[in-house]
């Protein structure tokens, strides 16, 4: 990123390395903003900070699966997401909420994401390419499946009429290109499924 100083790329490579001083240094840069983002959606300032708190545990602990110096970003607001998510899944059991208050917030959540998270022209660009490289190797009637699914907005029976597959087929294929898409883009995870991938 054009933001991201040299300091911090040295910073990266030391935290990458066990360095605790570098993993204090971002989580110095990112607590407040990660408590921030989850106290919008539980609602508890406590439960916000312990869960900020976790997910620093759980990135020291998984800093040999991050990539990049975003994917640090990447990686505490998809387990932030995830908790926030878990925790109103809980909450709707037990205050018997309606799906719809579920699917609601999630789509808040996602929405939220894009905004706390700083992306710049560039990286966006480079991002959208990244995602038409992986989808144009996808196998041909797997690719089919995909861009009919999410980007022509088709339901699974119309898309197996269209192709004269069955609708375990179009699962099949949809799973399919789920797989190598996570598996190639493994450190835009976060986002690449809140543009592509939500249903």
């Amino acid at each position: 990123m054009n933001n991201t100083t040299s300091f911090e790329l040295h910073l990266f490579e030391s935290f990458k390395e066990g360095d605790e001083t570098a993993f204090t240094y971002f989580y110095d840069k990112y607590f407040r903003r990660i408590t921030a983002f989850s106290i919008q959606f539980i609602y508890d300032k406590d439960e916000a900070e312990n869960l900020a708190q976790e997910a620093f545990l759980h990135l020291w602990q998984n800093r040999d699966t991050v990539e990049s110096i975003n994917g640090i970003q990447s990686f505490l607001y998809t387990y932030a997401k995830s908790k926030c998510l878990n925790m109103i899944r809980h909450n709707k059991v037990k205050d018997k909420f309606k799906s719809e208050v579920l699917n609601q917030k999630e789509r808040e959540l996602d929405i939220e994401i894009l905004n706390s998270v700083q992306f710049d022209t560039l990286e966006l660009t480079e991002l959208e390419r990244l995602i038409q490289e992986c989808i144009s190797e996808l196998p041909p009637k797997t690719r089919e499946v995909f861009i009919k699914k999410r980007f022509e907005d088709k339901k699974n029976a119309e898309i197996a009429e269209e192709m004269q597959v069955t609708l375990k087929a179009v699962e099949a294929h949809m799973t399919k290109a789920l797989k190598i898409l996570k598996t190639k883009l493994s450190d835009y995870l976060f986002l690449i499924f809140i543009l592509i991938c939500n249903n």
